[in-house]
């Protein structure tokens, strides 16, 4: 929380809201920052069903940043599952995420992204530091049958490239509605406007207490002087 908290210019956030914090330059970019997380394969492996895909399975493919997990993120995959039989989850690196969506974000990096989705019932398999556009030969790699996308906007790749022309030329393109529209930012939004009503309170309630405080002290010294 605290850390999240400094990733952020909260002053910053009251004048300008959130549209300009992935603009703001002077931010520290969260993937160059260390992390205590130390990540190893027998932690992937706990969270992980590491069950394989069966013959006749259809695979879905669904990528993005899947940042502060929460329940808008586990509402589409459920949708996505409902198209398939196997869910594979793209994350994209921390670099990528930070490219389209601005200088604050990732708030948890890559290792912590790809346990959070691991734990979610729906997903069967992680593709760890996903590319931004969908292959050619990661579509046929994953033998996936389709891929999924919601309805938050598709930023493009380098070159004005559009991410999914390839499975969109396959045919094997779908934008679906999990009917849920809370995004990373709305958690962001409300924690930093919690955390300023918070401190806000706080002012207030020490303010007071220090006017009494003079008054009780100019009370005292009347009385002696009396």
């Amino acid at each position: 929380y605290e850390a999240l908290l400094k990733r952020y210019n909260v002053e910053k956030f009251q004048i300008s809201g959130s549209s300009q914090l992935g603009q703001d330059h002077t931010a520290r970019s969260p993937w160059t920052g260390c992390s205590q997380f130390l990540p190893t394969t027998q932690k992937i492996i706990q969270f992980s069903d590491g069950k394989a895909p069966k013959p006749t399975d259809k695979i879905v493919y669904v990528a993005g940043a899947f940042d502060l997990f929460h329940v808008g993120h586990l509402d589409f995959l459920e949708k996505a599952k409902e198209y398939g039989d196997y869910l594979i989850v793209g994350l994209h690196t921390d670099p990528i995420v930070n490219q389209y969506k601005g200088g604050n974000y990732p708030i948890m990096n890559l290792h912590e992204r790809v346990l959070s989705v691991l734990a979610c019932k729906y997903v069967n398999e992680v593709v760890i530091g996903a590319p931004y556009s969908v292959t050619a030969d990661l579509m046929e790699h994953f033998n996936v049958g389709l891929v999924c996308h919601g309805q938050t906007h598709i930023a493009l790749d380098v070159g004005n490239m559009d991410p999914y022309a390839i499975p969109k030329q396959m045919g094997k393109f779908m934008l679906i509605d999990s009917g849920n529209t809370i995004t990373t930012e709305d958690i962001v939004e409300r924690i930093i406007r919690h955390r300023l009503e918070f401190e806000q309170r706080n002012k207030k309630k020490e303010k007071k207490e220090i006017e009494v405080y003079e008054a009780m002290q100019r009370v005292k010294l009347a009385q002696k002087s009396g």
